[in-house]
């Protein structure tokens, strides 16, 4: 098979960049090593900055996201058994996110995919990129007992943080930088209605809590845990009395509980790789960058490399010239940088750490207690959470 751009995964980042490039007439496919049922089966984020949802809609898939997500126009902050709104709207000159979750995202894409009649293949096991140091590279697979190969100009690797396309990369060409926290987060949905009418971010001498929604009658809370503990350790009782402890009263006696529907424990670290480009293998998302979900920016980094990425490839294919592709590694990693900077304030903002001590939490409480007391502290917290431009 020959095609224009052979793109690997097919997350959100993966199909948004092929719905773009179909619709501005550029041949590509997705390999994708996963069934389609299981890519759907993801629980992932679920606030949408406005540059992500207006992307939605220059790939055409926006319509039911504009019907069924939820516009929100702030957040709540809560500390000291007080809660305090983070105006959003206000404080960015009419700025809001959207709460419509990662699955209805990527679920639209599929049926977008779908009906532009444009080539995916799952269960594509082996997935290899090769000769992307070179003019020729291609892309090798096997599916049904049978090995593949296609040739393309380039190689877009959108197949997250343990994917093939970054680990394809020679040791010596790639720099990463990581960390770890010493915490985790458990997550539960359940079909009860959320506690507000928008997120709770929960600082509480016992640890970090979100309150968080995919609708108005389904639900999804977490609490922060220590990196040890197991999704078994938190029947659901434990869980919903945890969550209660970590709000202020008014809020946890105003709060519906219900049996889970799914639960998770997610491993909190930062991690990037520079840089995003070798030869014409391109990364894009969480091949590329991994962000604490404090700060709600792993989805929507993932768009804002599309972003540039399309419009790179849109200007070699249509425009005849290579600037946006060989900028594209200087741009995204600037955006990616502050927003994973973003990502540790209000993750080291928000959360306890094993080693804080008095002092350190006494530190935190003033940090918490000036942002409400400053406009300019809050417009920070407010332009970073809305999105930065592009």
């Amino acid at each position: 098979m020959r095609t224009q751009v052979a793109i690997i995964g097919s997350g959100p980042a993966g199909l948004l960049l092929g719905q773009l490039l179909t619709n501005a007439g550029i041949d590509n496919i997705i390999l994708e090593r996963s069934s389609k049922a299981h890519v759907l089966s993801r629980i992932r984020a679920g606030v949408l900055e406005e540059g992500t949802a207006a992307m939605l809609d220059e790939a055409g898939v926006g319509a039911r996201m504009h019907r069924e997500g939820l516009p929100h126009d702030g957040f709540d902050l809560t500390f000291d058994n007080r809660r305090h709104r983070v105006d959003l709207h206000g404080l960015t000159g009419g700025k809001r996110v959207m709460v419509y979750g990662q699955t209805e995202v990527t679920h639209d894409l599929m049926d977008g995919r779908e009906a532009l009649g444009a080539v995916s293949v799952y269960e594509a096991a082996d997935v290899r990129p090769h000769g992307f140091d070179t003019d020729h590279p291609f892309l090798t697979y096997e599916k049904d007992g049978v090995t593949h190969r296609v040739d393309c100009d380039f190689i877009a690797g959108c197949d997250g943080y343990h994917g093939i396309a970054r680990r394809s990369v020679p040791q010596a060409a790639i720099e990463t930088f990581e960390r770890v926290y010493p915490f985790g987060w458990l997550g539960i949905i359940a079909d009860v209605p959320p506690v507000g009418h928008e997120l709770i971010y929960a600082n509480h001498p016992r640890g970090f809590a979100l309150c968080s929604m995919r609708s108005t009658t389904r639900s999804r809370y977490y609490v922060q845990i220590t990196a040890e503990e197991r999704v078994e350790d938190w029947p659901d009782a434990r869980f919903w009395d945890e969550v209660r402890r970590r709000l202020p009263d008014e809020t946890a006696q105003s709060m519906a509980t219900g049996p889970s529907v799914e639960k998770s424990v997610a491993p909190i670290r930062s991690f990037v790789a520079e840089p995003m480009r070798f030869g014409r293998l391109f990364l894009a998302g969480d091949a590329a960058h991994i962000v604490p979900p404090t700060g709600a920016k792993g989805l929507n980094l993932a768009a804002s490399d599309v972003r540039y990425l399309f419009d790179g490839f849109r200007e070699f294919y249509i425009e005849k010239s290579a600037a946006g592709l060989d900028a594209y590694s200087q741009k995204a990693l600037a955006r990616v940088w502050k927003a994973e900077r973003f990502s540790w304030w209000m993750t080291n903002t928000m959360h306890r750490f094993p080693d804080q001590g008095a002092f350190g939490q006494k530190i935190q409480h003033a940090e918490l207690d000036y942002l409400f007391q400053s406009r300019a502290a809050l417009t920070m917290l407010a332009e970073n959470y809305v999105g930065l431009p592009f």
